[in-house]
């Protein structure tokens, strides 16, 4: 961790996350609940999350190209600046009075495409920028910036969205993308690429458009060939897919279970990020303890056994301890797979790999987004948390399935940076 902490563009890369995550928190949970307050349906709450997902469809597949020929940390710096114009306009709108619901919509239609395509994109910088060996440690801390700011965030929206309105806590948002650009900034200089090895470059050479197309191929065989990639992928998309779809439950929860309101909401956020904060202190030991693989596959069973059994807690601290419970259980899982991942896949691939992954989490969170909206509107609540829990649940069997030995070739050749002022 001290090694880590020591490298100067990581530790601001872990500032810019942790105020980035403190603004987009309240954004999401501060929309959410007002759009439940103006509609009273999780049907709202579904379209919000399915629209949400359209720009990945559109974007994932072919966005992994340039993740993997750019360089990445000013593509974060772009799409910092787009999303923070974007949550302005509509900051603006609000504290006018004047926001309509479509505006909201389109706002976190605009807001996720930056989403789909920054996760990606910082994974790979992360992975980049890490010593070799050190990829445990590193998600650990960038898992702990980011729920650092989930908990503040969890916990103010809660305690501040009927004091300061929806308006003021977008503007608190636009001021964070503010500060993670600047953070950004000062990570290095120049432009700096990931170059494939020599061995893999080929003796054809590519242009244009043939190259874009050789390159996405190239991407997708390689994931096709290799069963432990599919598999620990198959759990990251799936643990994705369970835990965005969980927007459409949570605070129905609150509302018409708990009848605790915002601040019931407000706790169940603060909840979540308080257990995945605290997985920081005892992810990498467990990792070690357990393998990758098994540790992520047991938090993925702890979540969803949670997820089954939230609707059936009588009382708020019940709940709140549940979500504590699910943070840790996120905390660890996703530190266990994103580590695995940047261990397996070689540098020049990370952005093709993760996309490939992060489109089929989009695919299912689509289709799970509206039948849990429909069942939790329609039938019933409960069985909606239960749809949720079998995502995880699937997840914690691919993430323990054994993988076929077979000789991969992800780190054989270390790939080579490129700078240029």
């Amino acid at each position: 961790m001290r090694q880590i902490l020591s490298h100067r563009g990581l530790r601001l890369v872990f500032v810019a996350n942790l105020v980035s995550m403190l603004g987009s928190g309240m954004n999401a949970a501060a929309v959410i609940w007002h759009m439940l307050q103006l509609t009273h349906s999780e049907m709202s709450l579904g379209k919000l999350l399915v629209l949400q997902t359209v720009p990945a469809l559109i974007l994932l597949p072919l966005s992994g190209v340039i993740i993997d020929r750019e360089d990445r940390r000013h593509l974060i710096m772009l799409l910092d600046f787009g999303r923070g114009a974007v949550i302005l306009a509509v900051a603006l709108l609000a504290l006018a009075g004047r926001v309509q619901l479509w505006h909201l919509y389109l706002m976190n239609t605009l807001v996720a495409a930056g989403f789909w395509l920054f996760w990606p994109t910082i994974n790979a910088l992360i992975q980049e920028l890490t010593p070799e060996g050190d990829f445990v440690g590193t998600n650990t801390l960038l898992l702990g910036s980011v729920q650092s700011g989930w908990l503040i965030a969890g916990s103010l929206v809660g305690f501040l969205y009927d004091r300061i309105g929806l308006g003021w806590i977008l503007m608190i948002d636009f001021a964070t993308y503010a500060i993670s650009f600047l953070c950004y900034l000062m990570v290095r200089r120049g432009r700096v690429i990931v170059k494939p090895p020599p061995a893999h470059a080929g003796a054809v050479a590519r242009e244009g458009w043939e190259k874009f197309w050789h390159e996405l191929r190239e991407g997708m065989i390689y994931v096709k060939t290799r069963p432990r990639i599919i598999l620990v992928g198959t759990s990251w998309a799936l643990f994705i897919a369970a835990m965005l779809t969980q927007g459409v439950v949570s605070a129905p929860l609150s509302d018409r279970i708990m009848h605790a309101g915002a601040r019931g909401y407000g706790w169940f956020n603060a909840g979540w990020g308080l257990g995945a904060f605290s997985s920081v202190l005892y992810s990498p030991a467990l990792i070690r303890l357990w393998k990758a693989r098994p540790a992520a596959g047991i938090s993925l069973g702890l979540l969803a056994l949670c997820l089954v059994a939230l609707p059936f807690s009588k009382w708020l601290w019940i709940a709140v301890a549940l979500y504590i419970l699910m943070g840790a259980g996120r905390g660890v899982g996703g530190t266990a797979l994103g580590s695995e991942m940047m261990e397996i896949v070689p540098k020049h691939f990370m952005g093709r790999v993760q996309n490939t992954f992060y489109f089929a989490g989009t695919l299912l969170q689509l289709g799970l987004s509206l039948l849990v909206a429909a069942v939790a509107h329609r039938v019933s609540l409960t069985l909606g948390f239960a749809i949720i829990g079998i995502g995880y649940a699937v997840g914690c069997l691919s993430a323990v399935w054994p993988a076929p030995t077979m000789a991969e070739s992800a780190v054989e050749t270390e790939p080579q940076l490129t700078t240029s002022d």
